[in-house]
């Protein structure tokens, strides 16, 4: 059977990870211009652009490439970042089904990072992924240089495989037109078991520092 890359909601106790859609762009506008310092080498559209980001990554699910999500902080309501499954390649043996797909186009809002809702998201994308869709191996990229992200890609359990020269297009400030290199990061199936207890181990000692009874960091 043909497989056709719709990505479901999915529910955490962080963040909800909900179908992007034109209702989230009050929300995204905001989050993209709280603090813009870490976005250096991510796709992250400024407040007056959020509509056209939208409609791009639309397109894209149209055309069966994306299934584009908005990270919405279960404990405001608020959208705070996006994400998104992509690339979605079929078993080379068959031509259908689902072998393999990336996990991408992620971004989160400045006050967000650090929060426990990209360990989650990351979560909940991965369990589904390996254990809905039975993907055989599952992707990561980011801009070779983008030691931040490169740091949470690795924080996640993913395994570095290489860097792929003149891979794909730039993001960089100054660089349109140009392609970077970029960093592949993975997990196949065999890992996911293990992955699956480091990312429940980080999320435990996550829900530890928090006060209880509040949505709340505790200070440490």
């Amino acid at each position: 059977m043909t497989f056709v890359l719709d990505g479901p909601v999915l529910d955490g106790t962080l963040v909800r990870l909900e179908p992007l859609e034109h209702r989230h762009a009050a929300d995204l506008a905001v989050a993209a211009e709280v603090d813009r310092s870490p976005y250096g080498f991510t796709w992250v559209p400024t407040a007056d652009r959020v509509g056209e980001y939208i409609d791009a990554q639309l397109a894209r699910r149209a055309a069966g490439k994306l299934a584009p999500y908005a990270q919405v902080d279960r404990s405001s309501g608020r959208a705070v970042g996006a994400t998104a499954y992509w690339d979605p390649r079929p078993w080379p043996t068959t031509g259908e089904g689902l072998c393999a797909v990336e996990v991408g186009f992620t971004w989160l809002a400045a006050p967000a990072q650090g929060s426990g809702i990209n360990t989650e998201a990351k979560y909940l994308l991965f369990r589904h992924a390996f254990e809905t869709w039975g993907v055989a191996r599952l992707d990561l990229k980011t801009d070779a240089r983008n030691a931040r992200s490169r740091a949470a890609i690795e924080g996640v359990g993913a395994h570095f495989e290489g860097v792929l020269r003149n891979w794909s297009r730039s993001w960089a400030p100054g660089e349109d037109g140009l392609l970077r290199d970029s960093a592949l990061y993975s997990v196949t199936r065999a890992e996911w078991p293990a992955c699956r207890a480091h990312l429940e181990n980080r999320l435990a000692r996550h829900a530890g520092l928090r006060r209880p009874g509040t949505d709340s960091p505790a200070t440490v």
